[in-house]
Parts: C-alpha cells; structure tokens; sequence
C-alpha cells in the first residue's frame, strides 16, 4: 500500500482542485527536479498577498515561492539567504532584504508577503509580526502567464532550477489572493483561525501537478 501511495504521489496530476486541508507537501531530497507547480487562473496582479507554512531544517539559501512570468523569472519570489540571515522579496526582477534571526530550524514558521503596484511597497508578516513597510516596484502590473512553483526557484520561465537553491522540508496552507490583505486577516491565518481563502490559489481547492519525489501527507503536529 505504502509503495502504491508513493507511485501516486511521483506521479500525481490534479485534473480537479483538490482540498488538502490538514495535509503538506514532503519536499524529501535535495534535488534540481522535484517540484510543484500550482495553477492560478489569473494573469494580470495590480497587488498580491500570499501566505505558506514551512518547516525546514536547511542551513543554505532557500525558495519558499517562486512565480515567475514570461517577461520576468522572479516576479514574485520569496526566498531565504542563509549568509545574511535574510529573507527577501523579489517582485518584478528586484529585491529587497529583511533579517530575520528568528527562522528557526524544525520548526512550522508562518510566512505572509504583501505587494501593491501603486505605491511599490512590499512587507514581511514571519508569525504574525509584522516588517516594515519597503518601495521595490511601482507602475506596472504583474501580468502574462504564471508559472508558480513550490521546491524550487526558476531563473527561466519553469525551468532553470539549481540544486542549492532548492527547498527541502515540509510545506502547508498555500494561498494566494490578488489584494493586500489586512492585518486582522493575516493574523487570523496565522492563528488557524477562520479567514478567507485565497482566490488565486486555495488551499481548501487546489490545483497542482507533482512532478518527482514529493509527497502528500498528513501535517506534521507536535503532541504536547
């Protein structure tokens, strides 16, 4: 049964969104070809808020999110530098920097990125605290199709993955909506609490392609 599940999971392809809820992806190995890839139906992002849970015990740079588009490979990234200690956004092909001592190794972190197009400002929610408020870009929309990934980082439009770059852990709760959410809704995803699904991408209704060693599983709980 055990080997039959995990023929599902190195093959699995969702014709249908499918509810994960109270499940994760296993990202297993490190590696240049297991990953992701979600669909969003929308392809023109005047602003963005997306939120994940990750556990991870990496001690190198990461990916956490990568959506690229055919104009921009990183247009909305979200990505740690271990050097640094550093988690940074990327949004139209630049980069701002947030250190964040707190990312902690073996253990679930909450993760919300905010981005509006009119003034340019993106801002770090990491367990429910809040950064401050950073210009990146302005003027213009995200906008062609998205490829969105989970696992690794794209230099090219769904492709260009480098092996130490790639995420290796646990990850849970994707959404993704197209307007900034407020601080109240933010904070009650990162308490479990009711709030809005995202209406780009849906935990509740996803819909994704496994490609390679990842697995569906139950979520990792600590029994106290």
């Amino acid at each position: 049964m055990k080997s039959f599940l995990l023929l599902v999971m190195l093959t699995a392809c969702s014709a249908v969104p499918q509810d994960l809820s109270g499940k994760m992806f296993t990202f297993p190995q490190k590696t240049n070809t297991d990953y992701v890839s979600l669909t969003a139906s929308i392809q023109d992002f005047s602003s963005i808020t997306v939120c994940h849970r990750s556990f991870t015990d990496l001690k190198r740079d990461h990916i956490l999110f990568s959506l690229s588009t055919p104009s921009n490979s990183n247009d909305f990234l979200i990505f740690w530098d271990d050097k640094n200690k550093e988690l940074e956004p990327h949004i139209r092909d630049q980069t701002v920097e947030y250190g964040w001592p707190d990312y902690k190794p073996n253990m679930w972190h909450s993760i919300c990125t905010t981005w509006d197009s009119s003034t340019g400002l993106v801002q770090l929610w990491f367990d429910g605290q809040p950064s401050i408020r950073k210009y990146i870009s302005s003027g213009s929309n995200i906008r062609g199709r998205p490829i969105i990934i989970l696992g690794q980082e794209q230099d090219s439009h769904g492709g260009g993955f480098d092996i130490n770059q790639c995420f290796v852990g646990m990850m849970s709760d994707v959404h993704m909506w197209n307007y900034i959410l407020s601080p109240c809704e933010i904070q009650s995803y990162v308490d479990i609490q009711n709030f809005t699904p995202g209406n780009v991408l849906n935990w509740k209704a996803l819909n994704f392609q496994i490609t390679g060693r990842v697995l569906i599983e139950d979520k990792l709980k600590t029994c106290y």
